[in-house]
């Protein structure tokens, strides 16, 4: 080690010595000794690093609690950083998809800080399994004779087919094997479940007969599998629900389908594209119907399996209900938002995805041309910034070929660089809320859709 060095090293202050010094005693006290030791030996470390590698002190050696008080900052700072939204997709699937309504966030405060009554009966009768509540909401709303609650859709799928037709064959018609995110394929959740696929059909078109002459002793399910995320066009054909529920009733078969965004109201009447709604299949005859509860429902992430009583009877006796289970701030989440639609009159106001899916293009518009020359001063210097036309996508993983008119800022970079473009980005990402756009074109856009707190969004980027 050479004297230069080793003077270096002699001038980092012991742990000790620092713990005991007035303007870290604070964070001490706050914070506990044990973890400011740590962020200290983490400091001290870094700088060691510093002297061994450049043969100097790291800059902030000179003032040490300031070092400290940052490092503790980003030591805290939550994983989940709440973020601007300017992705042009609403139910974003990296993003958490749906914002939960006031009631429902209002709902998961008050079942967090104290004890309630998941699985306790208050009057003694005895109502059953921790799911009880919801699946009564759910009932009355969809027509179901009841309703089983598990921690997303591909665990309602699972569920199903594990208690519905354990080692048997479950018919799916080709066009209908979907993978969704995560390469999450329909087939392999049929193998986790014991369950052998037969495909029936071609990809584009498969008819009733196709379902049954596949039908033989050791069938166990009929299913439809809704392709939110895809379209096939031209020449087509598909087995009704109709259809297949009747078929299924005339050889004692079951019948479901997995809808996976599903909707529990007509998304046609405000102007949206529609979507196949549980109450309807039920009332056509399927015996089970899966969908989720954090996309088109607006609430949080949960699967919901509805239908014969019997049925939903086998999926709480199963084995795998209780790992998949959901617990009391999801029901509570849940509950709540379920209770929207008991007001369908507000609901467009109340709750935040059918609030942001049916802003109509010309109040983004508005708020682009109030934000554009707001921003002007900040980067004109270098990017020309433009208030444009563009479309928004309901889903990313789930409905994202169903495309919205709305309003977007774009910043094009002055130099024709897309480097400057990815720097802009990242800086963006930086933030202490997070700006998430998307670049295409040459430009980054701004999409405004789901921007509610403009002037939040104001102060972040002229920061």
């Amino acid at each position: 080690m050479s004297t230069e060095s080793h003077l270096l090293y002699s001038q980092l202050p012991a742990i000790d010595r620092l713990l005991r010094e007035p303007a870290i005693e604070p964070l001490v006290a706050q914070h506990g000794q044990t973890l400011i030791g740590e962020l200290l030996r983490r400091l001290q470390a870094q700088a060691r690093e510093a002297i061994k590698r450049q043969q100097r002190l790291p800059d902030w050696c000179g003032d040490w609690p300031q070092a400290l008080a940052a490092e503790l900052a980003r030591q805290q700072r939550s994983a989940l950083l709440p973020v601007f939204n300017l992705s042009g997709t609403v139910l974003h699937t990296n993003l958490g998809r749906a914002l939960l309504a006031q009631p429902a966030m209002e709902a998961v405060a008050s079942a967090m800080g104290a004890a309630v009554t998941l699985e306790y009966d208050l009057d003694g009768a005895g109502r059953g399994h921790r799911d009880r509540a919801v699946a009564d909401l759910l009932c009355r709303l969809t027509g179901a004779e009841d309703a089983c609650i598990v921690n997303n859709n591909a665990a309602a799928v699972l569920l199903m087919l594990a208690a519905v037709a354990p080692g048997k064959q479950v018919v799916v018609s080709r066009g209908e094997l979907v993978e969704i995110g995560g390469a999450f394929r329909i087939p392999d959740v049929m193998r986790q479940a014991g369950c052998q696929l037969v495909e029936v059909g071609t990809t584009n078109r498969t008819h009733l007969k196709d379902c049954r002459n596949a039908i033989g002793e050791q069938t166990g399910l009929l299913m439809k599998v809704h392709t939110s995320n895809y379209s096939i066009q031209g020449f087509t054909a598909a087995v009704d629900e109709a259809e297949l529920a009747q078929l299924g009733a005339e050889l004692g078969i079951p019948t479901a389908t997995d809808l996976g965004s599903g909707s529990l109201i007509d998304m046609a009447q405000y102007g949206l594209p529609a979507e196949p709604m549980p109450q309807r299949l039920l009332a056509a005859g399927v015996d089970l119907v899966t969908f989720s509860g954090d996309k088109l429902l607006g609430g949080p992430q949960a699967g919901i399996i509805v239908g014969k009583k019997a049925l939903i009877a086998r999926l709480q006796q199963h084995p795998l209900k209780r790992a998949l289970r959901v617990g009391k701030i999801t029901l509570a989440a849940l509950e709540a938002t379920l209770r929207l639609y008991q007001q369908p009159e507000l609901l467009a106001r109340e709750l935040p995805t059918l609030r942001l899916l049916t802003r109509p293009q010309w109040a983004m518009q508005e708020m682009a041309d109030r934000l554009l020359p707001a921003l002007a001063p900040r980067y004109g210097a270098h990017f020309q910034l433009r208030a444009e036309p563009c479309w928004s996508q309901i889903g990313s993983g789930s409905l994202p070929v169903d495309r919205l008119p709305s309003y977007a800022l774009t910043f094009a970079p002055l130099d024709g660089r897309g480097a400057t473009l990815e720097a802009l980005a990242e800086r963006w990402c930086r933030l202490s809320q997070p700006v998430i756009g998307r670049i295409s074109e040459g430009r980054l856009w701004l999409d405004l859709r789901c921007l509610e707190q403009e002037g939040a969004l104001l102060e972040a980027l002229n920061a």
